[in-house]
């Protein structure tokens, strides 16, 4: 017979409390072996201290309860193993984003940032293959990589060296919300292709700036060029751009990439003096 315990044994035995216990038996995580019915006193099997250690380290990991309860009652090894796989993968892409915010706030705090060079462009009008969707701001960067690997595996099938790049509509920053459109150029005669439309993105003046590093310091870059535009230039109706010169798809270190930062303009400025 598996020796049982008591709920406060079985909690110094595994280190969760007893409220702990109490709230995992109320929601079916983690009940015990059985149930006095005139006392009503939950005593636990020894055999179930490695499945509440199991837990509490899951939860000390910050995995949500549905997973962890995915976790406990898998079928077998191999899907209980994945399931853990896949929350680690996400906590350490969320360690390595934490990691360049922290090197970011640090660089604001004991860096002047530099002048930004801004350059005038005249970009001609140009065919794309396009995704484009309704997209919440939380949601881009798995909205992008979707977007980009379909365009990117485009490329490669029919050998399309171009800059992909994407639009941003106002709505995206005012609104924390909108219209998004990742674009990869092509010929003018290119024929359609699985998964994409056919886009064709206007003509414009543009000052361009170039975001050199890690997403996470894009704000400082469009604070600085957004000043310059509306020091030195009439801004025109339109989406910005960005050109992804450097990108994800290129290089593994995020502080190697390269993004131009097209703010659309009425005109090139004349110079003052």
């Amino acid at each position: 017979m598996t020796p049982s315990v008591t709920i406060g044994e079985f909690s110094r035995l595994t280190y969760l409390s007893v409220k702990t216990l109490h709230h995992y038996h109320e929601i079916g995580l983690l009940a015990p072996a059985r149930i006095d019915s005139s006392s009503g006193y939950r005593r636990y099997e020894t055999t179930q201290v490695p499945v509440a250690q199991l837990i509490r380290r899951l939860r000390d990991l910050q995995m949500p309860l549905a997973q962890v309860r995915s976790v406990v009652e898998a079928p077998d090894v191999v899907t209980r193993d994945e399931t853990i796989r896949l929350h680690l993968d996400q906590m350490e892409a969320e360690l390595v984003r934490t990691q360049e915010v922290v090197a970011s706030l640090r660089s604001m705090l004991t860096l002047a940032p530099p002048p930004l060079p801004v350059e005038y462009r005249f970009i001609p009008a140009f065919r794309a293959y396009g995704v484009s969707d309704h997209v919440d701001r939380t949601d881009i960067d798995p909205w992008c990589e979707s977007s980009f690997g379909l365009l990117g595996g485009i490329a490669g099938q029919q050998g399309i060296t171009a800059t992909s790049g994407a639009t941003y509509s106002d709505e995206f920053f005012t609104e924390d919300a909108g219209q998004v459109v990742a674009f990869l150029p092509v010929a003018p005669a290119q024929p359609p292709a699985p998964g994409v439309e056919l886009i064709d993105l206007p003509a414009g003046f543009f000052a361009v700036a170039v975001h050199t590093g890690p997403f996470e310091d894009f704000d400082r870059t469009y604070g600085a060029l957004g000043s310059h535009v509306a020091e030195y230039c009439e801004v025109a109706p339109g989406a910005i751009r960005e050109l992804y010169v450097v990108g994800p798809g290129d290089v593994p270190d995020p502080a190697d990439f390269r993004t131009e930062v097209c703010w659309p303009i009425q005109r090139i400025p004349t110079p003052k003096g």
